[in-house]
Protein backbone atom coordinates (compact mmCIF):
# COMPACT_ATOMS: atom_id res chain seq x y z
CA UNK A 1 0.00 0.00 0.00
CA UNK A 2 1.86 3.44 -0.99
CA UNK A 3 1.76 6.03 1.32
CA UNK A 4 -1.19 8.15 -0.20
CA UNK A 5 -3.11 5.00 0.05
CA UNK A 6 -2.77 4.65 3.48
CA UNK A 7 -3.62 8.41 4.14
CA UNK A 8 -6.86 7.44 1.92
CA UNK A 9 -7.57 4.14 3.58
CA UNK A 10 -6.74 6.08 7.54
CA UNK A 11 -9.51 8.95 6.40
CA UNK A 12 -12.35 6.93 5.24
CA UNK A 13 -12.16 4.68 8.09
CA UNK A 14 -12.00 8.28 10.09
CA UNK A 15 -15.65 9.17 8.26
CA UNK A 16 -16.88 5.99 9.05
CA UNK A 17 -16.23 5.54 12.48
CA UNK A 18 -17.68 9.13 13.06
CA UNK A 19 -20.88 7.95 10.72
CA UNK A 20 -21.25 5.20 13.33
CA UNK A 21 -21.21 6.85 16.19
CA UNK A 22 -23.62 9.16 15.25
CA UNK A 23 -26.07 6.58 14.07
CA UNK A 24 -25.97 5.29 17.50
CA UNK A 25 -26.68 7.84 18.87
CA UNK A 26 -29.30 8.95 16.74
CA UNK A 27 -30.55 5.84 17.79
CA UNK A 28 -29.83 6.11 21.47
CA UNK A 29 -31.91 9.27 21.39
CA UNK A 30 -34.74 7.68 19.84
CA UNK A 31 -34.92 4.87 22.48
CA UNK A 32 -34.80 7.30 24.98
CA UNK A 33 -37.92 9.13 23.69
CA UNK A 34 -39.51 6.60 23.22
CA UNK A 35 -39.25 5.17 27.00
CA UNK A 36 -39.42 8.75 28.13
CA UNK A 37 -43.08 8.94 26.35
CA UNK A 38 -44.40 5.92 28.27
CA UNK A 39 -43.15 7.30 31.98
CA UNK A 40 -43.86 11.34 32.07
CA UNK A 41 -46.24 13.75 31.86
CA UNK A 42 -46.53 17.29 32.09
CA UNK A 43 -44.47 20.22 31.19
CA UNK A 44 -41.21 18.43 31.97
CA UNK A 45 -41.61 15.88 29.86
CA UNK A 46 -42.64 17.76 26.94
CA UNK A 47 -39.40 20.24 27.56
CA UNK A 48 -37.50 17.06 27.57
CA UNK A 49 -39.17 15.60 24.42
CA UNK A 50 -38.28 18.98 22.38
CA UNK A 51 -34.43 18.88 24.09
CA UNK A 52 -33.84 15.27 22.38
CA UNK A 53 -35.84 16.71 19.51
CA UNK A 54 -33.38 19.55 19.15
CA UNK A 55 -30.14 16.87 19.83
CA UNK A 56 -31.35 14.74 17.42
CA UNK A 57 -31.80 17.17 14.63
CA UNK A 58 -28.09 18.17 15.23
CA UNK A 59 -27.12 15.01 15.18
CA UNK A 60 -28.79 14.26 12.20
CA UNK A 61 -26.79 16.93 10.40
CA UNK A 62 -23.35 15.87 11.43
CA UNK A 63 -24.32 12.71 10.18
CA UNK A 64 -25.70 13.85 6.87
CA UNK A 65 -22.16 15.99 6.78
CA UNK A 66 -20.23 12.60 7.54
CA UNK A 67 -21.98 10.91 4.62
CA UNK A 68 -21.22 13.46 2.13
CA UNK A 69 -17.44 13.23 3.15
CA UNK A 70 -17.63 9.69 2.83
CA UNK A 71 -18.88 10.00 -0.77
CA UNK A 72 -16.52 12.47 -1.86
CA UNK A 73 -13.44 10.39 -0.61
CA UNK A 74 -15.28 7.08 -2.46
CA UNK A 75 -15.51 8.90 -5.66
CA UNK A 76 -10.97 9.21 -5.44
CA UNK A 77 -8.87 6.67 -6.82
CA UNK A 78 -5.88 6.91 -4.52
CA UNK A 79 -3.81 4.35 -6.93
CA UNK A 80 -4.15 7.63 -9.48
CA UNK A 81 -1.34 9.74 -9.86
CA UNK A 82 -1.13 13.01 -12.46
CA UNK A 83 0.82 15.45 -13.11
CA UNK A 84 -1.42 18.22 -12.35
CA UNK A 85 -3.21 18.48 -9.25
CA UNK A 86 -7.08 17.44 -8.85
CA UNK A 87 -9.22 16.11 -6.05
CA UNK A 88 -7.27 13.29 -4.63
CA UNK A 89 -3.61 14.72 -4.79
CA UNK A 90 -1.54 14.45 -2.06
CA UNK A 91 0.66 17.65 -2.53
CA UNK A 92 3.87 18.33 -0.79
CA UNK A 93 4.59 21.89 -0.24
CA UNK A 94 6.85 23.84 2.07
CA UNK A 95 7.31 20.57 3.13
CA UNK A 96 3.44 19.73 4.58
CA UNK A 97 1.51 17.08 3.01
CA UNK A 98 -1.83 18.18 1.88
CA UNK A 99 -4.43 15.71 0.53
CA UNK A 100 -6.71 17.34 -1.55
CA UNK A 101 -10.21 15.82 -0.74
CA UNK A 102 -12.67 17.00 1.87
CA UNK A 103 -11.50 19.18 5.04
CA UNK A 104 -10.73 16.77 8.05
CA UNK A 105 -8.40 16.56 11.01
CA UNK A 106 -4.84 16.40 10.06
CA UNK A 107 -3.50 12.69 10.95
CA UNK A 108 -0.02 10.97 10.84
CA UNK A 109 0.63 8.54 9.05
CA UNK A 110 4.21 6.99 8.99
CA UNK A 111 5.24 9.78 11.32
CA UNK A 112 4.54 12.17 9.17
CA UNK A 113 1.67 14.82 9.36
CA UNK A 114 -0.88 15.37 6.46
CA UNK A 115 -3.53 17.65 6.19
CA UNK A 116 -6.57 16.98 4.07
CA UNK A 117 -8.52 19.65 2.92
CA UNK A 118 -10.87 20.96 0.71
CA UNK A 119 -10.26 22.05 -3.09
CA UNK A 120 -12.78 24.59 -2.57
CA UNK A 121 -10.70 25.87 0.44
CA UNK A 122 -8.82 29.13 -0.14
CA UNK A 123 -5.30 26.73 0.06
CA UNK A 124 -7.49 23.82 -2.23
CA UNK A 125 -7.97 26.71 -4.85
CA UNK A 126 -4.72 27.73 -5.46
CA UNK A 127 -3.26 24.51 -5.75
CA UNK A 128 -6.55 22.83 -7.94
CA UNK A 129 -4.75 21.91 -11.87
CA UNK A 130 -0.87 23.56 -10.83
CA UNK A 131 2.34 21.68 -10.80
CA UNK A 132 5.64 20.94 -9.38
CA UNK A 133 7.39 24.13 -9.15
CA UNK A 134 4.01 25.99 -9.10
CA UNK A 135 4.72 29.10 -6.32
CA UNK A 136 2.01 31.59 -4.95
CA UNK A 137 1.18 33.12 -1.93
CA UNK A 138 -1.98 33.27 0.35
CA UNK A 139 -1.76 35.96 3.22
CA UNK A 140 1.52 36.76 2.76
CA UNK A 141 2.67 33.16 2.86
CA UNK A 142 4.41 32.13 0.06
CA UNK A 143 4.11 28.26 -1.03
CA UNK A 144 6.14 26.14 -3.35
CA UNK A 145 4.58 22.97 -4.85
CA UNK A 146 7.51 20.15 -4.29
CA UNK A 147 5.73 17.11 -5.21
CA UNK A 148 2.40 15.92 -6.56
CA UNK A 149 0.57 12.25 -6.19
Amino acid sequence: MTFKQKIHSHYLQMVQDRIDVFKDMISNLTKDSKNDAKGSAGDKHETALSMMHIEQEKLTNKLKEGIAQKAVLDKIDSSKTTENIISGSLVKANGIYLYLSVALPKIAIDGINVIALSPQSPLGNHLMGNKVGFQFEINGTKYLIEEVN
